[in-house]
């Protein structure tokens, strides 16, 4: 059967679950359609395509839910089926003390149209623009080699038809386009390794904008650089400035990780960690005045986009941490009810087969309004990291580790020389309390966010400008 936006469908699942005795209802259809080119050292390696299709509810039976779902989502008998088996599934559920969050009824459409669809892209067109951004890496920098190359561009479109017993019906198509590579880098007997994802919620517009043949020469000459010209880090107290790839990613990992509603209550503990906050520190200060982290899905065309959740709830920007305070968590509307507050929104579900858990968008440090120059004019003695290569963070989100990739050692208001793998060891805590200023330059990199069991993994942005951290401990490798 030709798939379509079918709303009747939805409300047929609705009304049968609530025929059953269910107290709330919902039904999700939902149609993920990608394609994948990818170009190994030259030489296309891949190309693929996929379809997922199918049919979600999700049901409220005394006091507990249960979720099942289809991919035969054409077949009413079916439906009915898997709509009786959530319904067992709750009842087999002896807690009972479940519930979701009054939440206001919306019918909405979200479509965004891409100025240039890519599926009318001919594939050979795509597998060349892969292999000339190849041979870019492969010359980028005369004294270097760059012997594995690996690149990828995906496309997406997620169509989805939510509706629920308390009246909300949500229909939306969403493109998404990404871009990745990864390549070693091998000079003055040293190699080192680098990777770079780009997405948007946009068409084949986005690739143009981006100038990737700019963008893959100048990191791939960055490589080079750090390993013929680099000199030995400094250890010891000093300060820190840290470019928006490497504090979007702090954002992302120490903030918006921790802050997520169904960590704190111990949910995700067995699957992806537990969280070093709790409840009753909402309100309690962890950073200056200047410091404000924002998770927000409304950004127009942001990779992680999007304006209703897979709850029906209105999306928002999340203030996580506002002007140095906790501020909120993020919440879907199981974790809302517990906390006694409205859902903010973050229900996210990465297939028709996966339950909408409590998941980011877009997050990121919100900027200053300095300039570059004036954040590192008062650094007497400092490293300004642009890029990191490796990151490590344990389960409660509290001690994290990372290393430098491209960093410049600053002296009197000046970068002076690259520096080779600078390392910061540092908990949580002591990170954000550590940031005084923010500049202006706000940027975002896109990221695929894991989570779940049966893992999830979703679209997001990870973002922030150039931010200054005071006397922190620097390590050399």
């Amino acid at each position: 059967m030709e798939f379509k936006l079918d709303e009747d469908l939805v409300f047929f699942a609705v009304d049968y679950a609530l025929s059953r005795g269910a107290r709330y209802a919902e039904a999700r259809l939902q149609r993920d359609a990608s394609r994948a080119f990818v170009v190994k050292n030259g030489i296309p390696e891949a190309v693929g395509i996929s379809e997922n299709i199918g049919l979600s509810v999700r049901v409220l039976v005394n006091g507990s839910l249960g979720f099942a779902s289809t991919d035969n989502w054409d077949n009413k008998d079916v439906i009915k089926s898997i709509i009786d088996d959530a319904i067992k599934m709750a009842r087999a559920n002896k807690l009972g003390d479940e519930d979701l969050s009054e939440e206001p009824n919306y019918k909405a459409k979200v479509f965004i149209e891409p100025i240039k669809d890519p599926g009318v892209i001919d594939p050979s067109e795509k597998i060349n623009f892969l292999r000339e951004l190849d041979k870019i890496i492969e010359t980028a920098h005369k004294d270097a080699k760059y012997p594995n190359r690996f690149n990828n561009l995906s496309e997406r479109v997620t169509q989805k038809v939510y509706a629920n017993s308390d009246g909300t019906l949500i229909i939306s198509s969403i493109p998404r386009i990404a871009f990745f590579t990864f390549f070693v880098t091998v000079a003055n007997n040293q190699f080192d390794t680098r990777y770079i994802q780009l997405g948007a919620a946009r068409g084949w517009e986005a690739i143009k904008d981006w100038k990737l043949d700019e963008y893959v020469k100048e990191e791939a000459e960055s490589m080079a650089k750090v390993l013929l010209e680099g000199k030995e880090t400094p250890e010891g107290e000093m300060d820190i400035i840290l470019g928006p790839e490497v504090s979007g990613l702090s954002a992302h990992e120490a903030v918006g990780h921790p802050y997520e509603a169904d960590r704190i209550m111990g949910r995700e503990g067995a699957q992806a960690g537990e969280s070093f906050i709790d409840p009753d520190m909402l309100g309690r200060k962890v950073g200056r005045e200047v410091l404000t982290v924002i998770d927000d899905p409304t950004i127009p065309n942001s990779y992680g986009f999007y304006l209703y959740d897979d709850e029906g709830v209105i999306a928002r920007p999340r203030y996580l941490i506002k002007e140095g305070h906790i501020n909120e968590f993020l919440h879907n509307r199981e974790t809302a009810a517990k906390f006694g507050v409205k859902s903010n929104a973050a229900a996210r579900a990465s297939a028709y087969n996966r339950e909408p858990i409590v998941r980011m968008a877009n997050t990121y440090i919100a900027p200053g309004d300095m300039s570059f120059d004036e954040l590192i004019e008062d650094v007497k003695l400092g490293i300004y990291i642009k890029t990191f290569g490796e990151w490590n963070i344990d389960d409660l989100r509290y001690n994290m580790r990372f290393v430098g990739k491209e960093a410049w050692l600053i002296e009197n208001g000046e970068l002076k020389h690259l520096v080779r793998n600078p390392i910061l060891e540092i908990t949580t805590p002591r990170f954000y309390e550590s940031i005084d200023a923010m500049d202006n330059d706000l940027r975002f990199y896109a990221a695929t966010c894991g989570k779940g069991d049966p893992g999830q993994g979703v679209p997001v942005y990870v973002g922030g400008s150039n931010v200054r951290l005071r006397n922190i401990r620097v390590l050399k490798r």
